[in-house]
């Protein structure tokens, strides 16, 4: 792809996000805004084209600290709250821009968002100041936005199928468990890869840090960034200083451009 390519980490942290409500660990009394973590999801800029991955409830303020508001569409992991439920807050780019937006996801996924947003997609719910958004279904075959290929990547949560989305040499994967060996063929070469690592001990549907950085040294990319992160996994200097080299955790507000 000659097109310039580079992605935005606009969220790095758990459904919970990071301070915890209540919590008075030293991860949630940091001031180190490192170790302060929205909700996962980031913002792809690819040429002319801008790519929000998942929509959850930060998108407002994600949308905001880092100064981006020129969405052509919206991409889906899957349909878990923390992935989804701020698909109102794309009201202003429909404004700004006079823009229906596409939200593109598994058939699971849409049927879940037009359950949950009824109004924003039943072209007969119609009043003034709902989501302009439509809906497509995606499977595992890969897709153009504008002059842009997305390469949706079949993921395991825990025993559901999610997406992963690779573009060029950039791979965007965040809440898988594992990844079966078709899709790791598809995640070679990379130079870029975001990868979810939730913490040190085992879980059940998410990687732990020591499941991240095996696949890692499996698929070999130039640079892997850890997502998804709770505050269990620990202050972000003291973690990332016992990672291997080409292994770092992500942040909000991460900014990479790819190779």
């Amino acid at each position: 792809m000659s097109t310039p390519l580079e992605i935005t980490l606009l969220g790095t942290g758990t459904s919970q996000g990071i301070p915890v409500i209540g919590c008075r660990c030293r991860v949630c009394l940091s001031s180190d805004t490192r170790n302060q973590r929205l909700r996962t999801a980031a913002f792809i800029k690819a040429g002319g084209i801008g790519l929000a991955i998942d929509i959850g409830p930060d998108f407002r303020r994600q949308m905001l600290d880092n100064e981006i508001q020129d969405v052509h569409a919206v991409l889906l992991t899957h349909e878990h709250n923390d992935h989804i439920s701020g698909l109102d807050d794309i009201r202003p780019i429909n404004f700004l821009y006079h823009r229906n937006i596409p939200v593109y996801g598994h058939e699971r996924t849409i049927g879940e968002m037009h359950k949950r947003f009824y109004y924003a997609f039943d072209p007969g719910y119609d009043y003034p100041g709902k989501p302009q958004v439509h809906s497509r279904i995606i499977d595992q075959n890969p897709f153009p936005i504008g002059n842009v290929m997305i390469n949706p990547i079949l993921i395991d949560h825990g025993g559901m199928d999610i997406f992963g989305f690779r573009i060029d040499r950039l791979a965007y994967i965040t809440d898988a468990k594992s990844i079966p060996e078709k899709s790791k063929k598809e995640l070679l070469d990379l130079d870029v890869l975001i990868l979810n690592a939730l913490r040190y001990e085992t879980h059940t549907t998410h990687l732990n840090v020591a499941e991240a950085i095996e696949l890692c040294e499996e698929l070999k990319p130039n640079r892997c960034f850890l997502t998804h992160i709770s505050h269990e996994m620990g202050l972000h200097d003291e973690v990332n200083a016992e990672l291997p080299g080409s292994i770092q955790l992500g942040y909000d507000g991460l900014t990479l451009k790819i190779n």
